[in-house]
């Protein structure tokens, strides 16, 4: 029998699980495999509910040391003060109703010969297929003078959550007049739109609140998705408030001095009033720990199946992977974790996996009514996933009636990822 395990039963209900894995010959009786799920995020929480719901004896473990997600899509707002935190805020209850098992754990060890993971608690979980959806880390060696202790200085806001409200309170705290500085790292990253889109809406709240400031953008790109609506979009509703100083005009951000609040670049300092740095990526850190990362620090994966390039039944999905011209997005990661579970429940069943086609949708508000977005359609292709035909991003030249739609259809978006993976 499952035990739905949350942080209120933590302790009982991970004994429980732990003897119920000690018993093999019993589990083969009453479950088709056993699936562990590490992440419990949009690809994550996803591929396990898919997995449920396609096979309702197999039995599926999502580990999980977050009790509440923290949605990062629409976490632009809420610096912003547009909306309030807890709308971006999940807890797992009804997927452990499901007969899911949830942990509340964190796994420090996996050993992919013996297919098994361990928690902080000591906790040995073998597995038949596990799948990584650790989200992104920060790789703070390739940005000289950032780490966690930085971030409480100049935050990134790059995971939602504590980090978010870090950066709304200097914002209100900033004196009219002052500069908010945003450091966009090169690709890849996660949701490569988001940073301008960020500050879009921190301009916004400056021309309510403080119009004096101004959002100075430091880019280790010169160009980026969706680049033509963005600017269109400042020209006409923030006029010369924002500012973007592109990488071949030496935007690139080399170093931070968190004692004085200094970004430097290839071109010169900078010390403004708030500074958001976001930091250079790299698959979370369970994926090193269990070797499917490589040199570059993403996973490549056999984007039929989802399995790890470098270790034997692992799948990873999600912003961890070297995706190719899918984006890292909660669109895509969503899509790929019912792919990847489809995905499993063939190969358990010895059929052969179908060619998944992944579709995703990217929303960005600028301003409260004013949205834009851009849709895409992935196959693989060789060892990445490729664009198809029938993607659409919307017109450069479209009315505000349009652009107000698409807010609302963001909004209408949002509701139905959010439900689908959560409630």
């Amino acid at each position: 029998m499952n035990v739905p395990v949350t942080r209120r039963n933590a302790l009982l209900g991970i004994t429980a699980v732990a003897t119920s894995l000690a018993t093999p010959s019993i589990l083969r009786a009453q479950s088709a495999g056993r699936i562990v799920v590490v992440g419990g995020g949009f690809g994550g929480a996803a591929c396990a509910r898919a997995l449920k719901r396609a096979q309702a004896n197999l039995q599926v473990i999502l580990i999980e040391p977050n009790a509440v997600f923290t949605s990062c899509p629409f976490s632009n707002e809420v610096v912003a003060g547009l909306r309030d935190i807890h709308a971006q805020q999940f807890d797992y209850d009804r997927l452990a109703a499901e007969g899911i098992i949830v942990i509340g754990e964190a796994v420090t060890t996996i050993e992919p010969q013996q297919r098994s993971v361990m928690t902080a608690d000591g906790v040995a979980l073998p597995y038949d297929r596990l799948v990584l959806s650790p989200g992104i880390d920060f790789n703070f060696e390739a940005l000289p003078g950032y780490d966690g202790t930085t971030s409480e200085k100049m935050p990134h806001g790059w995971k939602a959550g504590p980090q978010t409200l870090l950066l709304r309170r200097q914002l209100e705290a900033m004196d009219d007049g002052g500069t908010v500085a945003i450091a966009i790292p090169a690709n890849p990253s996660r949701c490569p739109p988001a940073p301008y889109e960020r500050a879009s809406l921190i301009a916004h709240y400056l021309k309510t609140k403080k119009p004096r400031s101004k959002v100075l953008i430091l880019d280790a790109k010169d160009n980026f998705s969706q680049q033509r609506l963005f600017e269109q979009a400042w020209k006409e509703l923030y006029g010369d408030m924002i500012e973007r100083v592109g990488l071949s005009q030496g935007g690139r951000v080399t170093s931070v001095d968190p004692s004085t609040r200094t970004i430097v670049t290839e071109f010169g300092n900078y010390t403004p009033d708030v500074a958001n740095v976001i930091p250079p990526q790299r698959a979370g850190h369970i994926a090193e720990v269990a070797g499917a990362a490589d040199a570059t620090g993403w996973c490549p994966i056999d984007p039929v199946t989802f399995e790890s390039k470098l270790v034997p039944n692992i799948h990873v999905i999600g912003d961890a992977c070297l995706g190719g011209g899918i984006p890292k997005s909660a669109s895509a990661a969503s899509a790929q974790g019912k792919a990847c579970a489809a995905t499993i429940v063939n190969l358990l069943a010895g059929r052969a996996p179908e060619t998944p086609r992944l579709n995703g949708v990217c929303y960005n508000t600028v301003a409260p009514g004013y949205g834009f977005s851009l849709a895409g359609n992935y196959q693989p292709k060789g060892d990445i996933f490729a664009e198809v035909e029938g993607g659409a991003t919307s017109p450069v030249d479209a009315p505000r009636e349009t652009r107000a739609r698409e807010a609302t259809e963001a909004e209408r978006w949002f509701r139905t990822i959010t439900a689908d993976t959560f409630g």
